[in-house]
């Protein structure tokens, strides 16, 4: 996602050239045709008086300017495209270029896991040499190298700012610790940095200062295939492919690992089931580029499907049930419960009904962690959160 006023391509400096370039020929336009329009009415032979030009003419060579400032206009309407362009190519390069192994954090990672020199073949390992041989080193030198996901993650004095925004700092120092097993919600206004904790979760980006362990080991010391293999996301528009239902289930999982029987027990699991056999090819069904053909409750319930079926023991919920109606919500929440159960779950809401039986609730706000407690705590304490529940209350009424 791009942020607003990031620098680079995609940023100001196409702003300002859009807005030059419209100023530079919208003015020019102008004036160019009031003056044709002006001297050569005047110049025109009408029959009456004697100019020199034929009305005729006249009016061809005004069609013409007018045709020539539509292609120089589209030109300049061009320079807005090309900034969502250049911004689209500059984050798909990012993706392209991303690396299993973040080669700079290596070197450092030694000292902070376990404060040991790893050595290779030909010596010790120097900083900026760094690579997979580096990480293996690294990982079989620390316990993490067994690690059976089983310990609580914390975010450690967190810091993050967008590559492209690096004077904007969205997380200011965040500590938060997700209990292994157990669901903890973060709650909070727009731009506390909510969705910014997912992304770090998720290892999209890492964070600028501090870290985020997983029983008190750096996640940074595992290549992003192992983390991803471990971390179930369930967002609020979650992506389907224009395949069959069935496909779209099981998606990312090797087609020997899955089998028919998992996927439907996998779909009954996300109340997905009764709706997949009423579609016309049931579990066979196509539903369409980016499932266009189904309700918002429905996608909700195969991203769940899909998510059970991976059985990822770390979960992520961001806003999954925020653009639901009642109905569906209800249907996608009892899903969530099944999905949630023995899992280390992080859950992202608005919806106070999403969050008030989490086994703890973290109030973000300006990049930091203001509140902790459970919801009844929470409420007595009559901080930000009970102002939050009696919003939600009135609204309601």
């Amino acid at each position: 996602m791009m942020e607003e006023g990031q620098e680079g391509w995609g940023g100001r400096m196409e702003e300002r050239i859009l807005v030059l370039g419209v100023v530079w020929y919208e003015a020019p336009k102008s004036a160019i045709q009031s003056e044709l329009t002006e001297v050569g009415g005047g110049r025109c032979y009408t029959g009456r008086a004697q100019g020199k030009l034929p009305v005729g003419t006249m009016v061809s060579f005004i069609g013409y300017t007018f045709t020539l400032t539509f292609a120089v206009q589209g030109a300049v309407n061009t320079l807005g495209d090309l900034r969502g362009m250049f911004a689209s190519i500059e984050r798909i390069n990012s993706i392209l270029s991303a690396k299993d192994i973040d080669d700079s954090l290596a070197y450092g990672l030694a000292k902070e896991l376990d404060g040991k020199e790893l050595e290779d073949s030909n010596g010790v390992y120097e900083n900026g040499s760094v690579n997979k041989h580096f990480m293996a080193a690294l990982k079989s030198s620390s316990s993490c190298s067994n690690l059976a996901w089983s310990g609580d993650i914390h975010l450690k004095e967190v810091h993050f700012s967008y590559p492209l925004r690096a004077d904007v700092e969205i997380l200011n120092g965040l500590d938060l610790k997700i209990e292994c097993g157990k669901v903890t919600a973060l709650v909070g206004p727009s731009g506390a940095g909510k969705s910014t904790v997912v992304q770090l979760l998720a290892r999209y980006y890492e964070p600028t200062q501090g870290c985020i362990t997983v029983a008190g080991e750096d996640i940074r010391v595992f290549d992003k295939r192992e983390w991803s293999r471990v971390v179930s996301l369930v967002n609020q528009d979650p992506v389907l492919f224009s395949a069959s239902v069935g496909e779209n289930i099981a998606y990312g999982l090797p087609d020997d690992v899955v089998s028919k029987d998992d996927i439907i027990k996998a779909a009954k699991a996300a109340n997905a089931h009764e709706f997949i056999v009423s579609l016309p090819q049931g579990y066979d069904t196509l539903v369409g580029e980016r499932g266009s053909l189904l309700s918002g409750g429905q996608r909700q319930r195969i991203a769940i499907a899909r998510a059970l079926l991976k059985n990822a023991p770390i979960l992520i919920l961001d806003e999954a049930t925020s653009a639901l109606d009642a109905t569906s919500e209800r249907l996608v929440q009892e899903a969530l419960n099944h999905l949630m159960k023995g899992r280390t779950s992080l859950v992202i809401a608005h919806r106070l009904s999403t969050v008030q039986n989490a086994h703890r609730i973290a109030v973000c706000s300006e990049g930091k962690i203001t509140e902790l407690g459970t919801h009844s705590e929470l409420v007595a304490k009559g901080g930000s959160y009970a102002s939050l529940v009696g919003t939600q209350r009135l609204a309601f009424e």
